[in-house]
């Protein structure tokens, strides 16, 4: 019976999300014209991740639905795959990167918001918006991790995968900038090159930390569970 509210509450996540995006995308915003449009900026392709990861949650309970039962080994086995996928998901992308825009988001933001979130959004972006790409992110995932359990891969497969996913985005921002002249988030226009290789190493540094963060969080919250009550047992 318990599966029946986790089930809802994925879809209600899932339609928040598409409701977070639609918004997004009908803002009409300078900077979603020039260059690279949205996909430049870290926040839209977190928000396409948690759409994504989500879409698959959903997926993946409705296959469990109707395959429950059925006997039908063909059908076990594409819910294997699904399942698998859906870990996978959460272990590489949806936590690190999740957790990565939340925290690196608002610590910067109460530094010096000009900084990654100038002011002049705030005529585009309503206060609920900001709120949707960058606070509930945190919650939601946390959510889906406590509710359901993800089997991890092989940390160094998940280590090569969430590295793979840091560099590839450093060097998209870098081309864009070759492109355009212009870096994506302000803060990078005003350090120089030894503080933007810092920077840009460091944020690959806490991506891996987060991940192992995500595998120890993920083992402590089930392991904990699984754990008999103490004078029960053998």
């Amino acid at each position: 019976m318990a599966l029946v509210p986790c089930q809802v509450l994925r879809v209600a996540i899932l339609l928040s999300y598409c409701s977070i995006l639609c918004n997004y995308k009908a803002i009409e915003m300078p900077s979603h014209q020039t260059y690279g449009g949205s996909w430049k900026f870290l926040t839209f392709i977190d928000l396409v991740i948690q759409a994504v990861f989500f879409g698959i949650c959903v997926l993946t309970d409705l296959s469990s639905l109707l395959t429950r039962g059925s006997g039908n080994q063909e059908q076990e086995r594409q819910l294997k795959k699904l399942i698998s996928l859906r870990d996978w998901m959460l272990a590489v992308l949806a936590f690190p990167v999740g957790v990565f825009v939340v925290a690196v988001f608002w610590i910067i933001y109460a530094y010096d918001r000009e900084m990654i979130y100038p002011k002049l959004l705030d005529n585009f972006i309503p206060g609920w918006l900001n709120h949707g790409m960058h606070t509930t992110v945190l919650p939601f995932i946390l959510i889906e991790m406590r509710t359901s359990h993800h089997e991890y891969p092989s940390r160094r497969s998940g280590l090569t995968a969430i590295c793979t996913f840091s560099v590839g985005y450093i060097l998209w921002v870098c081309w864009v900038h070759h492109v355009t002249g212009m870096w994506v988030y302000p803060f990078l226009e005003h350090i120089g090159p030894g503080a933007r290789i810092l920077f840009f190493g460091s944020t690959t540094i806490l991506m891996n930390f987060l991940y192992l963060l995500g595998e120890v969080l993920n083992s402590y919250i089930w392991d904990t569970q699984r754990k008999p009550p103490s004078g029960q047992g053998t």
